[in-house]
């Protein structure tokens, strides 16, 4: 944790105070941006609070008392409710905006941890309660030079993998046959070499099964490659080191002499709003001009209603990366939610837009690195569908 970097983002949004608040593990977050262990038994409420200046406050159960021992602040205890009540409010006392993982409406849910009865409780004391989402991109979602550099690792391997999945879904199509679990499986062999690891395992769809943006291939109902398929690969993991940082890709392929028009169409079309995006965030960051998520979904959104296929184009426009595929920062979305989160510097983000037909989808996904003044996609850019 960075305790004077936490109180300077506090006081540059006027925050009196960060509340962190947990039990059962219920608020991962806290323990990310805290460094807490996860291994502690938590069956009593904790709470942390750092102030915009001063000394950060603890309040713990006795039977937890050392919880958050490895935390800097003073620590007052309790055991029965009204000392958990009193104890609260007085840590609270000289404060009267506080922010906490609450967003209102539930609007980015991935960051709204707070239950509804501890928000009550601290409302009750006569304190404003303040969405800490910005203050959790800053300290979740922006990345250390170290971490660039485990993007970029995992980057060369990926890219790498990749083009050679294409070319071994050649190989096997015209030898034999071969299967999407089958191709999936040669990408998890690959990360094992390469020494990466994945939360899943990626995607391998040909055709009707490319529309379907969760899709997964299955060992017990295989599904053919053959010659004719447009292929889609969506593919990512990172270096199996400590805090490192996801690359996650989406490319099209068709096994054959040449795509359908239609498939050809369909593609131009995307591309076209995939690149929009890019010049969104980068025109944006070289004039310094703050940006948030929400505009780069509409830009790009923007761009495929025009070509009369809105209504095929169902998800949001990108996600934050950082050590977790799916991380806390600003999304690309004007649509699941309108994120109001700035795009910050040395922060990560996928644009990936679609099109997704009854009898197949097209999805390309690049990732965006913003820095302090610039912004640049970290990997290749596929330009034309890939001829296997």
């Amino acid at each position: 944790m960075d305790l004077s970097a936490i109180q300077q983002a506090l006081r540059e949004r006027n925050i009196d105070a960060w509340l962190f608040y947990d039990h059962h593990h219920r608020d991962p977050i806290s323990y990310r941006v805290l460094g807490l262990p996860n291994g502690l038994m938590v069956t009593r409420r904790w709470y942390y609070l750092i102030p915009a200046k001063g000394e950060p406050t603890k309040l713990v159960h006795k039977i937890e008392a050392g919880h958050l021992d490895s935390l800097p602040g003073t620590k007052k205890q309790y055991a029965g409710w009204q000392e958990l009540f009193d104890g609260l409010k007085q840590m609270l006392a000289a404060h009267r905006d506080v922010a906490m993982q609450y967003s209102p409406n539930n609007a980015v849910f991935t960051i709204s941890m707070v239950d509804a009865g501890t928000a009550d409780m601290i409302r009750g004391m006569g304190k404003n309660i303040v969405s800490a989402a910005d203050l959790i991109a800053q300290f979740e979602a922006t990345l250390t030079d170290e971490q660039i550099k485990s993007h970029f690792a995992a980057r060369d391997v990926i890219d790498a993998v990749t083009a050679e999945a294409f070319k071994e879904i050649g190989r096997r199509v015209r030898n034999g046959g071969t299967h999407e679990h089958d191709i999936q499986e040669f990408f998890m062999e690959a990360f094992q070499r390469e020494n990466m690891v994945t939360d899943d395992p990626p995607v391998v769809a040909v055709n009707a099964n490319s529309s379907n943006p969760h899709y997964g291939p299955s060992a017990t109902h295989p599904v053919p490659i053959r010659e004719g398929d447009l292929v889609l690969l969506d593919v990512w993991a990172k270096k199996n080191t400590p805090t490192a940082v996801y690359y996650d890709i989406t490319w099209m392929g068709f096994v054959g002499n040449a795509p359908s028009d239609r498939q050809r169409e369909i593609f131009k079309i995307v591309r076209e709003a995939r690149d929009l995006g890019i010049k969104t965030v980068q025109d944006a960051v070289a004039a310094q001009r703050p940006i948030a998520g929400w505009e780069v979904d509409r830009a790009v959104r923007g761009h495929i209603k025009q070509a009369n296929y809105g209504d095929y184009f169902i998800h949001r426009t990108g996600h934050s990366i950082g050590t977790e595929v799916h991380s806390n920062g600003a999304n690309m979305d004007d649509l699941e939610i309108h994120d109001e989160r700035r795009i910050l510097p040395n922060s990560l983000f996928s644009i990936e837009p679609g099109i997704y037909l009854p009898e197949f989808g097209v999805r390309l996904e690049v990732n965006v690195m913003v820095r302090p003044g610039s912004a640049e996609v970290t990997g290749k850019i596929q330009k034309e569908i890939v001829t296997i």
